[in-house]
């Protein structure tokens, strides 16, 4: 594991979407960035997901991360919101896996758990931990860009990701590790 790195996370959705940004000197971490892309001013599903993979694309290109860590859709009682979602972090693995960075997927529950010990925590809770960790100078209006920097920490602090999340170099490995979800 490099001694050195940047971990962009993201927390996938198709209204707004969060990402953060941390940096990773030996075990010191520092924020760089985090904020929200709001999509909700987007008429159509297809145009939401083409800022989607436009805005990853952009952030990659400005940060160069080493690599991205994604928030998994988690499994509500509504099917279209699911599927909205799913669609979502798609594109965003998309334009990770387009720059070559490398992708991993984490639960809500196991972000949750890595940041305040608890699966079952609140936003408020996971945003107040960071706010402990980092000393975040103005609280972000939406949770969803708190979320996604805990998504980040949370790969930082799953260093051995085989056992933990979802790790894939590129195309090959996801379609090799996810056979049912590729046709």
């Amino acid at each position: 594991m490099p001694s050195e790195r940047i971990i962009l996370g993201i927390d996938p959705g198709t209204n707004i979407m969060g990402f953060g940004l941390i940096e990773v000197k030996g075990s010191k971490l520092s924020l760089i960035a985090l904020d929200v892309i709001k999509l909700d001013h987007l008429e159509t599903q297809p145009l939401k997901l083409k800022n989607i993979f436009e805005k990853v694309l952009a952030l990659i290109d400005h940060f160069h991360p080493d690599e991205v860590a994604l928030e998994a859709p988690f499994f509500g009682k509504n099917v279209q919101s699911m599927l909205k979602l799913g669609r979502a972090q798609g594109v965003a693995m998309a334009a990770a896996l387009y720059r070559d960075v490398p992708i991993f997927e984490y639960s809500p529950r196991k972000v949750k758990q890595s940041i305040t010990g608890r699966g079952n925590a609140s936003k408020e809770q996971v945003s107040a931990m960071l706010n402990r960790m980092f000393t975040i100078a103005e609280q972000p209006k939406y949770l969803d860009a708190t979320d996604a920097v805990a998504v980040a920490c949370c790969h930082y602090f799953q260093r051995d990701t085989g056992k933990t999340g979802s790790n894939y170099s590129g195309w090959a490995s996801f379609i090799s590790n996810n056979p049912g979800r590729v046709r």
